[in-house]
């Protein structure tokens, strides 16, 4: 016989021998739980370590694959970068000859006035006499051709005017448009010169009076009458040119018509003050385009900048979807 006596953790053996059962269960290892939770935490790490260095090994690889351009196309857009500069080097090269071509020839032209009876002049009487005798052959001109004359000074005074809007805009002295300057000048030559030649002599006899009240009902005629007309013949020809459409021409002139107007207000009644009560009729438009310079830098600006506003929003879109 065998007695035993058990309590919750040990077995003792009293006396006798123990059954087969007892002697294999007491012989099997003993498991320590605290043991085992802390290799199943261990083992979670490593499993956690290997994921998170997967992932990350994955990520570095998206990022090589996003930033990774072939070697050809790098070439492709280093050379496009050189072609572009190339290009923008000799748009500043050809800009630059024009201008100190023009400058240089209307130099020499004011200068040289004279210069059939500069045989024994000095430098000082040339540039004393080269004013007065310029402004004699301007009137000679004026009687001879005065349309002419006026087309031509408007063209150079419009042409100008848009050099300085795009100045003003931002563009360096060599870098402008040299389209939209041409354009600008077109307008000048062809139409202002010679509709501002006939309509001083239109405003004469519609006010043929001598009154006090003359001159500020030729301002007022000019500053909503003509003003309107012009302004709108600039706006539709300048969209012509631009190869516009009828649509966008309206649309360009409704959204820019009133703010031309009052945008004129703040600048012509008082230059017509003298326009219309100093300056004689045939030398009023030499006047006006000198005032014309500051006019037609607001006038380009207005045009040019609704004119690309649909460009650059099309560009706008396309790089946001991009």
């Amino acid at each position: 016989m065998a007695a035993l006596c058990c309590c919750p953790t040990t077995i003792i053996v009293v006396s006798g021998k123990l059954p087969s059962r007892i002697r294999i269960a007491d012989q099997l290892p003993r498991l320590n739980p605290f043991k085992n939770q802390r290799r199943l935490i261990a083992s979670k790490k490593r499993s956690l370590i290997v994921v998170g260095s997967i992932i990350e090994d994955r990520e570095a690889i998206d990022v090589k694959s996003v930033n990774f351009e072939p070697e050809e196309e790098r070439k492709e857009d280093e050379g496009d970068g050189e072609d572009r500069d190339n290009d923008r080097l000799m748009s500043r090269g050809i800009n630059a000859t024009i201008v100190l071509a023009a400058g240089t020839v209307a130099v020499t032209k004011l200068l040289s006035i004279d210069h059939d009876y500069w045989q024994g002049w000095t430098l000082y009487e040339i540039l004393r006499y080269a004013p007065e005798h310029n402004w004699v052959a301007y009137e000679q001109i004026l009687k001879t051709n005065p349309v002419l004359a006026k087309m031509a000074i408007s063209g150079i005074v419009y042409s100008l005017g848009d050099w300085i809007a795009q100045c003003y805009e931002g563009k360096p002295l060599f870098e402008f448009d040299r389209s939209r300057v041409v354009r600008s000048g077109l307008v000048g030559f062809t139409l202002h010169g010679s509709l501002s030649h006939y309509y001083y002599q239109f405003c004469e006899a519609l006010f043929p009076f001598q009154e006090w009240w003359v001159v500020p009902a030729k301002i007022a005629f000019d500053q909503t009458v003509w003003s309107a007309i012009w302004n709108s013949i600039y706006f539709t020809v300048l969209g012509l040119l631009r190869f516009q459409s009828p649509a966008d021409i309206f649309s360009e002139i409704k959204t820019t018509f009133w703010p031309m107007i009052t945008a004129g207000w703040k600048l012509w009644p008082l230059a017509h003050l003298v326009t219309y009560g100093v300056i004689p009729v045939d030398q009023r438009l030499l006047w006006v385009d000198c005032i014309e310079l500051i006019w037609v830098t607001i006038l380009s600006t207005y045009s040019n900048e609704k004119a690309e506003a649909p460009a650059l929003e099309k560009t706008n879109s396309n790089s946001s979807e991009d």
